[in-house]
C-alpha cells in the first residue's frame, strides 16, 4: 500500500531552495494537498493522487554553504550535486521547475543546461514530463506600447513583443529555448515560462531594505530613490507558488504567463506604505545613484525596482482558482505583510517592567537592558520632559513646512495643557494626563517594534489597571482564557522583575553617595527615607502591583541585589536568561566593523603579551642556565685543586722513600753501567741492582 502511494505522488523538482523564492514556492507545493484533478489541456492524469493526501514529493537543490539542515517540506534534497547525479534526479522527477529570478548567471547557465539535456532525453522517457521556468518580468522591461494603444497595459499575448533590460538578456535567451521545445500529444517534454512578478512577503527580499530601515525607527524619513512614479508588477512569494502548482495541475494551452498580482501601485506607494505601517510615516526622495553610495542597493536590485510597466495576468486571473494572499497587491495588504514579515524574521518586541525600592539600581539595570536587546528606556521622570521637548520641536517644525498646521495647532495646545496642569499642582503633572503620555509611548512605533523597559512605574495596582486594562473589548471569548482579567497585550509588559534588598544595605549605599549625585537624585536623609518608607507600604498592601500581574499570568520574579554584585552581573544573567536572546537585528555594519577591530585589536595585545611573557620566560631560563654554569666551573675548579692537593699529599712519602733507598742503589748502577758500556745497559742495571739488593 506505501509503495503504490508513492507512486501516485508527482515528482518534483525545485532548484536552490535555500534561496528566498525557490524556498517558499518549494514549501507551497511541499504542503499542498490532492485534489481531482481538472486537465483544461485535454491530458488524462495518469495516477491521479487520493483526495487529501500530499500532492507532491519536492526534491531539491541547495548550496554547500547552507546552514538550515534538511527542510522539512522535501522529499529529498541534494547538495551541490555534480551534473551527472542532477541529471540523473531530473530524469526521476515529473515536473522540473528552474527558478531564475534571483538574477544569478550560475541559476540561467544550470537551467539552460537543464533544459537542453532534458530535450534531447526527451525521447527515452517513460512518461511525460513538464519543464517549468520561473523567468522575471524584468524581459519585457523595454517593451515599448504599441502605437494605438500606448496606455493599454501589455498581455500575455504581447509576449513576442517583449525587450529584455540589457541586464536580463540571457534570461530572454533562456526563455526562447524553452518557448521553443515542441508541443502536442507527441511530444514527451512541455515547456512553461512563467514571467514572474517582483516578489514579496515571507520576511521580504528585494523590498527588506525598506522594511528594515522603517522597523529601525532610526532615521527620520524613509529614502524613494528616484522619482518612485514607476509602476511595479509584483506578486507574493506564496501566490507564486500557488501559480506554479496551478500550471502543474492543470497544464494549461498557453506556454507563456505572467504572474503578479491586480495591483498597480507605484515604488512611491510601496514605501510610503511601508512607512505608515511600521516607521516614521515621512520618506523623502532621493537620486537613484544614492541608493549605491548608502550601500541599499546593488545596481541589479536598483535595476528591477526602477521598472515600469503596466501587465495584465489574464491566464492567472481568468483560469486558475487558488485562494490569494495577497490578489490586491502589497499596499492594501501592508498590515498582514508586516506582521508577517515580523514573525518570519523573529522581529520581536521585548517588553520588561522593573520595580524594585529606591537605590536598588533599577535605572542601572534599565540601561544596561536596554543597551543589550536594543530597546527603549522609559524612565517616569524623563518622560514629561521628553514630551514636552517633542511639542515644542512640532510648534517650531511648522515654520520649516516639517509638520502640518493642525498637528502644530494640536500640539501647542497640548502644551498648554501640560503647563497649566504643572502649575496647579506645584510642578506635578495630573495624574489623567500622564497616563494619556505613557500610553503615547507604549504605542508609539519603536516600543511597538523593538520593545521598552519601564522603569519603577507602575507602583500600584491601581496604576496598572489605568495604563494596561484601559480598553476592554465588548466580545471577549468564553474559553478558559477569559478567567484571566483582561489585559492589553500590545502595551504590557511580558516580563515583570522586582529588586529588592534590605533597608539597611539601601541605606548605607545612599550615605555612600556624593552629597551633589544624593541631591540631584533626591536621595538625601530627608527624602530617601519617607521614599523607602513609601515603597514598603505600597508593597504590602493588599493587593500590589505585581498582584496586577500574578493575576494575568505574567508571574514577576525576584532578584535580590547583592554588594558583592556592584556591577549587577548576576541581575543581568538572570534576567537576561530569563528573557531570552535579543529579538532584533544585529549590530549594523558599522557597529560589526567597531567590533571586529575591538576584538581584532584585543586579540593582538594578547598576542603580544604572551609573546612578551615568552621572551621573558626565555631571557629568565638563559639567565638562570648561565648562573647555573658559572657555578658549576667554578665548583669544577675547586675539585680539580682539591684532587690535586690530594695527590700531592699521596705522593709525599713515596718519594721520600724512592731518595732513601732507590735513588742511592740507582745511581751507584748507572755510575757503574758508564763506566763499562754493556750491550745491554738495562739489563745490566737490572742485574746489577737485584745482585746488591740479594747482599743487602
Amino acid at each position: 500500500m506505501g509503495d503504490r502511494k508513492q507512486q501516485t505522488l508527482k515528482r518534483v523538482f525545485v532548484n536552490d531552495v535555500d534561496a528566498y523564492s525557490s524556498r517558499h514556492i518549494a514549501e507551497v507545493l511541499g504542503k499542498c494537498e490532492a485534489e481531482e484533478d481538472s486537465d483544461i489541456d485535454g491530458e488524462v492524469e495518469e495516477t491521479p493522487s487520493p483526495r487529501g493526501e500530499p500532492a507532491f514529493q519536492v526534491l531539491g537543490t541547495v548550496s554547500s554553504s547552507s546552514k538550515d539542515g534538511k527542510l522539512p517540506f522535501l522529499h529529498l534534497q541534494h547538495v551541490s550535486p555534480a551534473r551527472d547525479e542532477l541529471f540523473q534526479l531530473l530524469l526521476g522527477c515529473d515536473v522540473v521547475v528552474y527558478n531564475i529570478t534571483e538574477s544569478s548567471t550560475q541559476q540561467v547557465e544550470e537551467a539552460t543546461w537543464a533544459v537542453t539535456v532534458l530535450r534531447d532525453e526527451m525521447q527515452n522517457f517513460k512518461s511525460r514530463k513538464s519543464f517549468i521556468l520561473i523567468s522575471s518580468v524584468m524581459t519585457w522591461a523595454m517593451t515599448k506600447p504599441s502605437d494605438d494603444k500606448p496606455q493599454a497595459p501589455f498581455s500575455e499575448e504581447d509576449f513576442i513583443r517583449r525587450r529584455p533590460h540589457p541586464s536580463f538578456r540571457n534570461h530572454n535567451n533562456l526563455e526562447k529555448l524553452v518557448l521553443k521545445l515542441p508541443r502536442g500529444k507527441t511530444s514527451k517534454l512541455k515547456g512553461y515560462v512563467v514571467a514572474a512578478g517582483l516578489q514579496y512577503g515571507m520576511g521580504e527580499n528585494i523590498f527588506h531594505y525598506f522594511f528594515k530601515v522603517s522597523w529601525l525607527m532610526q532615521d527620520p524619513k524613509i529614502p524613494i530613490f528616484g522619482n518612485g512614479t514607476n509602476r511595479i508588477p509584483m506578486i507574493h512569494v506564496c501566490d507564486l507558488g500557488r501559480v506554479i502548482q496551478n500550471i502543474i495541475k492543470l497544464k494549461p494551452k498557453s506556454k507563456y504567463i505572467l504572474a503578479i498580482d491586480d495591483a498597480k501601485n507605484t515604488l512611491e506607494d510601496i514605501v510610503k506604505t511601508i512607512s505608515d505601517v511600521l516607521g516614521p510615516e515621512k520618506v523623502d526622495k532621493l537620486p537613484l545613484q544614492d541608493a549605491i553610495t548608502m550601500k541599499a542597493f546593488k545596481p541589479e536590485e536598483l535595476d528591477c525596482l526602477s521598472i515600469n510597466l503596466r501587465l495584465d495576468a489574464s491566464i492567472v486571473s481568468d483560469t486558475f482558482n487558488f485562494d490569494w494572499i495577497c490578489r490586491d497587491g502589497m499596499v492594501e495588504n501592508m498590515n498582514s505583510i508586516a506582521k508577517e514579515y515580523k514573525h518570519t524574521r523573529q522581529l520581536l518586541p521585548v517588553k520588561i517592567c522593573l520595580v524594585g525600592p529606591p537605590a536598588a539600581g533599577k535605572t542601572t539595570v534599565a540601561k544596561k537592558l536596554c543597551q543589550h536587546y536594543k530597546i527603549h528606556h522609559i524612565n517616569i521622570n524623563s518622560l514629561i520632559e521628553e514630551k514636552i521637548t517633542q511639542l515644542k520641536e512640532m510648534i517650531n517644525g511648522a515654520d520649516l513646512d516639517d509638520i502640518s498646521e493642525e498637528a502644530a495647532a494640536a500640539a501647542e495646545e497640548q502644551l498648554e495643557m501640560i503647563n497649566q496642569s504643572m502649575e496647579t499642582n506645584q510642578g506635578q503633572l495630573a495624574e489623567d494626563q500622564f497616563f494619556e503620555i505613557l500610553r503615547e509611548k507604549l504605542y508609539s512605533k519603536p516600543c511597538r517594534n523593538q520593545g521598552f523597559v519601564l522603569d519603577g512605574f507602575p507602583e500600584t495596582s491601581e496604576q496598572a489597571k489605568l495604563v494596561f486594562s484601559d480598553e476592554e473589548p465588548e466580545n471577549k471569548d468564553s474559553d478558559l482564557t477569559s478567567k484571566i482579567p483582561w489585559y492589553n497585550k500590545i502595551i504590557t509588559p511580558e516580563h515583570v522583575f522586582a529588586l529588592n534588598a534590605s533597608d539597611d544595605f539601601l541605606t548605607k549605599r545612599v550615605q555612600g553617595l556624593p552629597g551633589s549625585l544624593a541631591e540631584k537624585m533626591c536621595y538625601t536623609q530627608e527624602e530617601f527615607v519617607p521614599r523607602l518608607a513609601r515603597y514598603r507600604q505600597l508593597f504590602s498592601a493588599e493587593e500590589t502591583v505585581l498582584d496586577f500581574f500574578d493575576h494575568r499570568e505574567i508571574h514577576p520574579e525576584y532578584i535580590e541585589i547583592s554588594s558583592d554584585d556592584l556591577e549587577y552581573t548576576l541581575v543581568m544573567k538572570k534576567i537576561t536568561e530569563i528573557v531570552g536572546v535579543p529579538k532584533n537585528y544585529g549590530p549594523s555594519p558599522e557597529e560589526q566593523e567597531e567590533e571586529n577591530q575591538r576584538r581584532e585589536k584585543e586579540r593582538k595585545q594578547k598576542l603580544a603579551a604572551e609573546t612578551a611573557e615568552r621572551k621573558n620566560r626565555k631571557l629568565a631560563a638563559l639567565a638562570e642556565m648561565t648562573d647555573h654554569y658559572e657555578e658549576w666551573k667554578k665548583n669544577l675548579l675547586v675539585v680539580k685543586q682539591q684532587e690535586s692537593e690530594l695527590l700531592e699529599a699521596k705522593a709525599l712519602p713515596l718519594r721520600n722513600y724512592l731518595m732513601k733507598y732507590v735513588m742511592p742503589s740507582l745511581s751507584e748502577a748507572m755510575l757503574e753501567c758508564s763506566k763499562i758500556k754493556p750491550d745491554d745497559p738495562v739489563d745490566f742495571l737490572a742485574e746489577h741492582l737485584l745482585r746488591n739488593n740479594k747482599e743487602d
